[in-house]
């Protein structure tokens, strides 16, 4: 049975962000939010078909308006549904002792050392069956939907063997196929050296490379392809090897850079051309400067430096350099276990010197164009995926003033109303 058109209207305001489909904002370009008051959307067959005024809609489906579901948005805020960039989705298990040894002095780095962090949760996800990975990762996506969240990246990264790093891909391929958030999926073999090749990490290497990579290519499995480039995790020539073998695969370079230290990350992110670098707690001005020339998204995750008691990424010089900008939860058990990305945007805000306008394209769009789907979704034009969220407060300003405070009312997904007065349907 074929879905009734919605017809969106008497919005207090609408943000479109129209005109930003064909490349990611950057500089003064990420406060243009294309603001429109009174605003009203018509959706049918799961696209926007007009954007305008309450009276130009009803101008255009004067004939139609009988039709439709009409959903009055008089007091809200309108958005494109919002996007997360950068999330490790499915994993076994939970790390709240560690967030106790983090209190007590524990580095981030000290805790994986021991056998915790990362280590810890890849015991777990190993051990894990599909069903219970399935089940437990349904209920973070069902949180992300009642956030606002339409589109989720999802990386692999908790198995460090072939077989689990498929079974991770593989769940994420089910949740997409199940839930009415998209997935987007990238392979992240190379989150950590297990402890079986800590004596010979460039074995691991090897077996990235030469097995896992091409499985999960052949498999088509995932769309992108990450790395923890760090100090203790992969070297710059290690994390290069990685990125290259995935590019001859198809799978399109990210990578986790320069999170505990400068480490060259984001100048290797320029030098391979990534899409993304991510984290950038303490990328160079250098690393900035040749991001900035070859246009490589900064996905920041204010939440985790949050969580981990650090100092966060400095937005504001990123942005005042040129660099696209994009916001994440990082979702995972360990550094940053929230769905919160209102709540991301509030720490953009106060954390990194972003401005309400900026966080807001950073969320949408910015973090669309990151994962590659900047034509399709991220902003609120006429032939785009309708994927719409509905705030109960009555501009975007007051969407960062009014911190920390679920404000979600209304999710579209799709042209399918999905989440109405905060309730999943």
């Amino acid at each position: 049975m074929k879905n009734r058109p919605i017809w969106i209207r008497h919005a207090s305001q609408m943000v479109t962000l129209a005109g930003s489909s064909a490349a990611p904002l950057a500089g003064k370009r990420m406060s243009e939010l294309g603001l429109l008051e009174n605003g009203s959307l018509w959706l049918e067959d799961g696209l926007i078909q007009m954007v305008g005024t309450t009276d130009e809609v009803a101008a255009v489906y004067q004939e139609r308006l009988g039709e439709a579901e009409v959903i009055d948005a008089a007091g809200k805020l309108v958005t494109p549904g919002l996007v997360d960039p950068h999330t490790h989705l499915v994993y076994a298990g939970s790390r709240e002792h560690e967030f106790a040894m983090r209190l007590n002095g524990a580095t981030y780095m000290e805790i994986m050392n021991s056998g915790g962090g990362i280590h810890a949760t890849t015991r777990a996800t190993r051990e894990a069956s599909h069903e219970t990975l399935f089940k437990e990762s349904l209920q973070r996506l069902d949180q992300f939907l009642l956030h606002g969240v339409t589109t989720v990246e999802a990386k692999s990264g908790y198995g460090l063997t072939l077989e689990a790093e498929l079974k991770q891909l593989e769940v994420a391929k089910a949740l997409h196929e199940h839930h009415p958030v998209d997935l987007i999926s990238t392979f992240m073999g190379a989150h950590a050296v297990p402890p079986e090749y800590r004596e010979c990490p460039d074995a691991f290497v090897d077996y990235c490379v030469d097995v896992m990579i091409p499985e999960v290519a052949k498999r088509r499995l995932a769309e992108f392809n990450d790395v923890f480039c760090e100090r203790g995790v992969f070297t710059p020539a290690q994390s290069r090897r990685i990125l290259q073998a995935g590019i001859k695969h198809g799978l399109l370079p990210k990578i986790h850079a320069d999170e505990i230290e400068p480490y060259e990350g984001a100048e290797l992110a320029a030098e391979v051309g990534a899409v993304s670098a991510d984290h950038l707690l303490r990328a160079s001005d250098t690393g900035i400067v040749k991001m900035a020339e070859a246009g490589v998204i900064a996905v920041l995750l204010p939440g985790t430096a949050f969580f981990l008691m650090a100092a966060s990424a400095d937005g504001r010089k990123m942005i005042d350099a040129g660099v696209p900008v994009a916001l994440s939860t990082d979702c995972n058990p360990g550094s940053s276990p929230t769905v919160a990305m209102p709540l991301i945007m509030n720490l953009g805000c106060l954390k990194m010197g972003m401005t309400p306008a900026e966080v807001l394209a950073a969320a949408t769009i910015n973090a669309a164009h990151a994962i590659k789907r900047g034509h399709e979704i991220g902003s609120l034009e006429a032939g785009k995926k309708a994927d719409i969220t509905l705030f109960n407060v009555p501009n975007y300003m007051a969407l960062q003033y009014r911190y920390g405070v679920n404000h979600v009312h209304t999710v579209i997904k799709a042209g399918v109303k999905v989440v109405e007065g905060g309730v999943r349907l």
